[in-house]
């Protein structure tokens, strides 16, 4: 499903009036608490604005929370939310693990949780109650064909690819590795000779593709920077 403010705010309100109690709970706004993950690209910025943008619209009181790229930081801003006794909580993990216990304390206060853009592996699936986001295993598969089509025009060369990856351990980050991975794994002329993470940051990304390049070797290099 592709993420968009409306689609988030829309869900949001569904879920909260279908865990409400009372009557009473229309005649109020709704409060949700929201953890960005953090501004590590004019992306996620753009995303942050969008979905302030949109509470304000359409009456939502926001409570927002930046993790700053740190797991920990989110797991406190969770355990606030729930402390402050929000409607729904709505967040995009930093990295895919370790979310079972604030994810229990959510759902024992009867507080539906709601995974933006990024996914969580968590054994009670019940834990959340829906993830909008992309299909990141596909993305991975694309690019894998794009650089299988790129390869057509040397198919007797072979090619060492130097891969640049997101945050290690985060979702996007994993499944578009095993998406890639699924293409050209099969090519027996493909080979990745270098993987390293930017972080989803220009910043980090420029200086490690400054650092696969600086030897000067005559590689084939394609890069993969999830956003």
């Amino acid at each position: 499903m592709t993420l968009t403010r409306r689609t988030l705010l829309a869900s949001a309100m569904l879920l909260a009036s279908t865990f409400a109690t009372s009557t009473a709970f229309a005649a109020k706004p709704l409060v949700m608490g929201f953890s960005q993950v953090g501004a590590e690209s004019e992306w996620r910025t753009a995303n942050t604005v969008s979905i302030k943008d949109a509470a304000k619209k359409d009456g939502v009181t926001l409570k927002f929370a930046d993790a700053q790229q740190k797991q920990e930081n989110q797991v406190k801003a969770l355990r606030s939310f729930i402390a402050q006794k929000v409607d729904v909580i709505a967040f995009s993990p930093v990295v895919e693990s370790g979310w079972d216990t604030v994810l229990r304390e959510a759902k024992a206060a009867k507080i539906p949780v709601i995974l933006t853009d990024r996914a969580v592996n968590v054994a009670d699936k019940s834990l959340y109650v829906t993830f909008i986001g992309s299909d990141f295993v596909e993305e991975g598969r694309r690019a894998g064909q794009w650089l299988l089509e790129h390869a057509k025009k040397t198919p007797d060369a072979t090619l060492n690819i130097v891969e640049l990856q997101g945050t290690v351990g985060s979702a996007p980050a994993i499944d578009r590795k095993a998406g890639f991975l699924e293409v050209v794994g099969k090519n027996p002329k493909m080979k990745i000779i270098r993987s390293q993470t930017g972080d989803f940051t220009r910043a980090k990304g420029k200086e490690v593709m400054e650092a696969f390049t600086e030897g000067g070797r005559q590689e084939d290099q394609r890069t993969v920077r999830p956003q």
